[in-house]
């Protein structure tokens, strides 16, 4: 006799369809699945998140409605080498689906870059390698478990691997990336956790300067430097209410997934009473860094850091006073490990609001009367580490109705020794026989656009002269606007010649003076990736050739370089979805916009590089019917000082 198995229910309250999974949301969900499918101690946990509801049901939903909780997993099977997507009904104790997806790899999980290592450390054909190079104590090695990538190589089929990179340290405390072990790769079955060879193209002398900058190492900072105080208080002008935020005019709904990290729901501005959508989901949704060096155990260096890694499970937990900076506050992330055991990213997601210079002024010298305002924004951030690099990615809301999307690039190029004298052509010296090879950092936003509504349409416009028949001066040029219709019309590059923007626009709503709504998408610093057309890379990354893509609504299309990167030959994704070549015109679209940094280091990014930025904005385009930041009061005497501001 078999005795009923007690079906596991996850009896949870939420407010609303995207909230986030708690954690006993995700317990349940893991023990739904292990219990239904009998799962045995070789399946890992590659992701457990939200299976986030129709759009339809989200945009319908009122307080007090029945909410259908599910959860999507991602299953990795070490002992079988085969991957699972599945569905877990948490409302009902169930699970929904299980499909087993052939032929693709899942990230490499957070827990396998540590047990890499170890295996690693433990081989002795890598300890042999490192002896060569007087290196006698493993434990001072670093090992960064790097994606393989996909060169067609037989032997790899079905195989889950990693290609490490390894430096070490002088002593525990010491920067390891000053001393890359040159030339020495392991590359570790992560289905078997096994070194299966090491690669050693030949003995390169360690650099011999260290670049510690903690402040054991640190002894003469500046002293010059004064307090600096920012202080609300009244407390913060925005108000929380579980994931969603109102600030000013704006509403924005804030969720995480393991994948993308922050993602933002929902947003819209008030308007004259009016709650008036811009669009229902944004994220970053991949970022490629293809490195430049070929080098028989260089060329394969690039990293899918959303699709290969999970940028999500890479979070930090944000500290006050250092990474953000005010009155603060914090959405905490919940994931798993590939166990499945709940953890816990305190402080993943900051909020909190900036000043930002002046919003308008003008000063009437008739009458001289001074009108100022200040500016303030609202951020919205997380900050996630990649083995040696650092990833800020911010999303500002400013008081006259435009959003920004910036990425912060930090922490630490990744390094390569040199022989003693050699001048590295792709790359640039940054310490004695110390190489910081050149690379690009490539992003990819999705943006689910509802300017005004669910159906848009894309323009791009040109700054252009006028034709000589109508311009017998020869001084007039203007705004000249042409329809995307379609996937294929919609692959478009940035033109700063031109003054090249895009605008999405509800052709079905005007402003007062009879123009389309819209908002338009202004490209900051870009440009495009250098890898041969042919290349592995560009391949795998095709979105990458390409600044704007647009596709219609499709909830399974969701990365534009597949589902699973990690591994994959490549082909899918946009590139894939756009062959069909359907309608964009008046219809629910989606947005991808890809913005790319050429990084050509310097020795000023070492040891540790200061912040660069990229990103692009979204403003208004007579979505308006005029300044709808005209309300914004004038600011109060401030802090410290003498009078109170004009106005």
């Amino acid at each position: 006799m078999t005795l009923a198995k007690e079906r596991i229910i996850a009896t949870v309250t939420v407010a609303h369809p995207l909230e986030p999974l708690n954690p006993d949301e995700i317990t349940a969900a893991v023990a739904i699945v292990r219990q239904e499918k009998s799962l045995g101690a070789s399946f890992r946990f590659a992701t457990v998140t939200l299976n986030e509801p129709t759009k339809e049901t989200v945009l319908s939903f009122k307080p007090g409605d029945a909410i259908e909780r599910e959860a999507f997993l991602i299953l990795l099977d070490n002992a079988t080498a085969q991957t699972y997507e599945v569905v877990v009904s948490l409302s009902q104790g169930r699970v929904k689906s299980w499909e087993h997806i052939p032929g693709v790899q899942p990230p490499i999980m957070l827990d396998e870059f540590m047990e890499c290592e170890t295996v690693v450390k433990a081989s002795q054909e890598f300890r042999d390698a490192i002896a060569k190079r007087g290196i006698t104590d493993p434990d001072l090695v670093m090992v960064d478990p790097w994606s393989a990538g996909n060169y067609g190589i037989a032997d790899e089929e079905g195989v889950r691997l990693s290609r490490a990179l390894c430096w070490v340290k002088a002593n525990p405390t010491d920067n390891g990336y000053a001393r890359p072990i040159e030339g020495v790769i392991p590359v570790v079955d992560l289905n078997k956790m096994k070194v299966i060879r090491v690669e050693d193209y030949g003995v390169v002398p360690l650099p011999p300067q260290d670049g510690n900058y903690t402040p054991e190492y640190v002894k003469n900072y500046r002293q010059d430097l004064k307090p600096l105080e920012i202080i609300q208080p009244e407390g913060p002008s925005f108000a929380v209410d579980g994931h969603e935020i109102s600030w000013q005019k704006w509403k924005i709904r804030v969720g995480f997934t393991p994948r993308e990290g922050l993602v933002l729901y929902t947003v819209s501005y008030t308007d004259q009473g009016e709650e008036r959508p811009i669009f229902y989901r944004a994220s970053l949704a991949e970022m490629t860094v293809p490195y430049g060096d070929p080098k028989p155990y260089a060329y394969r260096k690039n990293a899918f850091d959303v699709g290969e890694y999970g940028i999500g499970s890479l979070a930090n937990s944000l500290k006050l006073g250092c990474d953000c900076l005010g009155e603060i506050y914090y959405f905490d992330a919940f994931i798993t490990n590939s166990r499945g055991e709940v953890a816990q990213i305190e402080n993943a997601v900051c909020l909190h609001e900036e000043d930002f210079g002046i919003l308008w002024k003008h000063m009437d010298w008739r009458t001289e009367q001074t009108e100022v305002r200040r500016s303030r924004r609202l951020v919205v951030s997380f900050i996630a580490t990649v083995g040696n690099y650092e990833y800020g990615f911010y999303w500002y809301f400013y008081q006259d109705g435009t959003i920004q999307y910036e990425v912060k690039l930090t922490g630490m190029v990744s390094t390569a020794a040199v022989m003693p004298g050699e001048v590295p052509q792709y790359g640039t010296l940054i310490a004695p026989q110390l190489n910081a090879p050149i690379h690009q950092h490539i992003f990819n936003v999705r943006m689910d656009m509802a300017i005004d509504g669910p159906n848009n349409s894309v323009y791009e416009v040109n700054i252009v002269p006028e034709d000589d028949d109508h311009n017998p001066y020869g001084n007039a040029f203007y705004a000249k606007s042409t329809l995307l219709p379609t996937e294929q019309a919609a692959q478009r590059l940035i033109d700063p010649m031109k003054g090249r923007y895009w605008k999405i626009v509800n052709p079905s709503k005007t402003n007062a003076m009879g123009y389309p709504t819209a908002y338009k998408l202004m490209p900051g610093e870009n440009t495009l990736p250098l890898a041969r057309p042919d290349a592995s890379v560009i391949n795998r990354a095709t979105y990458m050739t390409k600044h704007l893509w647009v596709t219609p609504y499709s909830a399974e299309e969701k990365y534009p370089a597949g589902d699973y990167p990690n591994q994959h030959p490549g082909g899918v994704g946009l590139p894939a979805w756009t062959q069909a070549d359907r309608s964009v015109e008046n219809t629910d679209l989606v947005v991808w916009y890809t913005f790319a940094h050429s990084h050509s280091p310097r020795a000023e990014d070492w040891p540790v590089m200061p912040v660069g930025t990229i990103g692009f904005m979204l403003k208004p385009l007579n979505f308006f019917d005029e300044n709808p930041a005209n309300d914004v009061p004038p600011s109060p005497k401030s802090h410290g000082s003498k009078q109170a501001c004009c106005g």
